[in-house]
């Protein structure tokens, strides 16, 4: 049974974020959606990639209504490293969400395989969630690879407001 299902209301998140603040879903009023987008952490280095990107394109998506925060399982101790080697500067960067937390979210959970991971940690995965909490879209994934494009994205975000294409994938 999945956790998280278009039209209904998601699961809660409260995450500390690197520039000392917490975050919490039910207090964000975005005036169309907001945008979460877990990542692997910092030893990733197409986490790397895509969330340099999304600094890049953070603005339009704030354009467009859409509030954006990127949370991983990672340490403060390691978000903070990721935020001061990465490029990210325009990003909310949360961090250490719980295993038993992101399994709320339907997350894929790995082990470690290399030195420089952590023992546990999230997969990727992308939501975008209405301003009632309730899931429009999402892309969870098992691997590091084949996420959201950011402009394709945009594009759809441009779509669904324009036609006021409604959630899929709910029954």
């Amino acid at each position: 049974m999945k956790n998280v299902k278009p039209r209904k209301e998601v699961p809660g998140l409260i995450v500390d974020t690197v520039n000392g603040m917490q975050w919490k879903l039910r207090d964000q009023k975005p005036e169309n959606f907001i945008m979460i987008v877990f990542y692997r952490g910092l030893h990733c280095p197409v986490c790397k990639k895509y969330l340099e990107e999304l600094n890049e394109k953070v603005d339009q998506f704030k354009d467009k209504g859409v509030n954006v925060i990127c949370v991983s399982t990672d340490t403060k101790e390691r978000a903070q490293k990721t935020v001061s080697e990465w490029d990210i500067d325009n990003l909310t960067i949360g961090y250490g969400i719980a295993t038993e937390d992101a399994r709320k979210w339907d997350l894929y959970i790995s082990k470690a395989i290399k030195d420089e991971e952590p023992d546990v940690f999230s997969e990727p995965a992308l939501f975008l969630i209405r301003p009632d909490n309730t899931l429009y879209a999402g892309a969870i994934q098992t691997m590091p690879f084949a996420r959201p494009k950011f402009d394709e994205l945009l594009k759809a975000i441009d779509f669904v407001l324009e036609k006021d294409y409604p959630a899929r994938g709910e029954v």
